[in-house]
């Protein structure tokens, strides 16, 4: 019996019916860490002998990749796919898929949730009731102010829609713009910097840039307006940590929130998700009953589409 490889943490710990498509198909469902994603030395056990792997997050090296000689095709449960080694896969001849737009509305929900939450300190003004204590801070309307979105493909195109309904203008940097998406005359994309330069809020729906750098780094920071909120639903590496906790510290960031982290969970030593203006919570951007089930039934037709044609 042939084997499928699945490691996304929530499948990978409580199954879903998608997969009976593959026991059904002959395949061997394998999941190698329950509940928690695979290191390499786990992958490199885990991998030989299977032609498919239904993926996660976890780093997915080259190393790995040639481990596995009989692997046709990685399905991800997401859009997200600079954690493996593209060149590597194109190398050995093994497929990618992603599954476009089936998190999307799950991601957009909770980036627009977090600008709510920042903009009228709603964990802060929670952990001071449980603690006891009456500290208030004095949040801001949303309505007329600017919305700034790093990244507007199906994700950041929610959220602009969104943001349009409650009120505000929203100004979008993409580097391949959708000219047919023209929401509303509050709505236009413009270059990187004025985006930074003009906007109340800064959400993120972007891949890393090909150099690795990051794009949110002390320089664009202080292209941002004074008192500006910042939302990171995509990748950790997109923000340079010290440099944005000098930020906070200043007061020239007045508070941002992130779902994402370099390893998760977070390192104990990592000072970001620990800030009392930082809302942290722990990858949950897809992880909605809805987002699941679409990703989950879009990534095993996949596999099936190029395992079985």
């Amino acid at each position: 019996m042939t084997k499928i490889l699945v490691t996304p943490r929530s499948v990978s710990r409580d199954g879903h019916p998608s997969l009976d498509a593959l026991t059904a198909a002959g395949f061997e469902v394998v999941f190698p860490t329950p509940g928690r994603q695979p290191n390499e030395e786990e992958l490199l056990e885990a991998l030989p002998g299977c032609v498919g792997y239904l993926a996660g997050v976890e780093k997915i090296s080259a190393k790995a990749l040639e481990s596995a000689k009989d692997l046709k095709v990685i399905s991800r449960n997401g859009v997200g796919v600079d954690n493996i080694d593209l060149d590597a896969a194109e190398k050995l001849g093994i497929a990618i898929c992603r599954t476009e737009g089936a998190n999307a509305r799950g991601v957009a929900e909770l980036a627009i949730g977090m600008i709510f939450a920042i903009a009228r300190s709603i964990s802060y003004s929670d952990s001071a009731i449980k603690a006891g204590g009456w500290q208030r801070r004095k949040g801001i309307e949303l309505k007329s102010r600017t919305l700034g979105l790093v990244g507007c493909g199906k994700i950041g195109q929610l959220v602009a829609e969104m943001a349009l309904g409650l009120g505000m203008d929203v100004v979008a940097y993409d580097p391949y713009p959708d000219e047919s998406f023209a929401p509303s005359d509050r709505f236009r994309f413009a270059a990187l910097d004025e985006v930074l330069a003009k906007s109340d809020a800064i959400s993120l729906h972007c891949p890393p840039p090909e150099d690795r750098k990051p794009l949110i780094d002390a320089a664009a920071l202080a292209k941002m307006r004074e008192g500006v909120l910042l939302v990171n639903t995509a990748r950790a590496s997109l923000v340079d940590a010290d440099a944005l906790l000098e930020a906070l510290d200043a007061g020239h960031v007045a508070g941002v929130a992130t779902d994402v982290y370099e390893t998760e969970p977070p390192d104990e030593n990592e000072r970001l998700p620990k800030h009392d203006r930082v809302i942290a919570t722990p990858h949950i951007g897809s992880f909605t009953h809805e987002s699941v089930d679409r990703a989950m039934h879009a990534a095993v037709e996949n596999l099936l589409k190029h395992l079985k044609g």
